[in-house]
């Protein structure tokens, strides 16, 4: 699935405009990690997969720069607590 990406953001609209679904995220640790602090689905594109097509957006973008994440959002913290493959990549205090 692809997404548009900006800076701490990756996010689908459909043809005018409207948001779809998004991921936002955050550095901090001096730039050692993410924090994903946001995960939204329009109620009629639910159940798709598309959330955690997002999450796993900003794990790909993590994992190609080195860095770890810290998921804050409930959707993202269910998604690390499932998946050992997430897990590795969690940051830890």
């Amino acid at each position: 699935m692809n997404f548009d990406y900006e800076p701490g953001r990756y996010f689908k609209t459909d043809d005018n405009g409207n948001l779809l679904a998004e991921v936002t995220f955050q550095e901090f640790a001096d730039g050692a990690a993410y924090a994903i602090n946001h995960t939204f689905v329009r109620d009629d594109q639910r159940g798709q997969g598309i959330a955690s097509h997002l999450v796993a957006a900003v794990v790909a973008k993590a994992k190609a720069e080195d860095k770890k994440i810290l998921p804050l959002c409930s959707y993202a913290r269910a998604q690390f607590d499932k998946g050992p493959d997430y897990q590795a990549i969690e940051f830890k205090n």
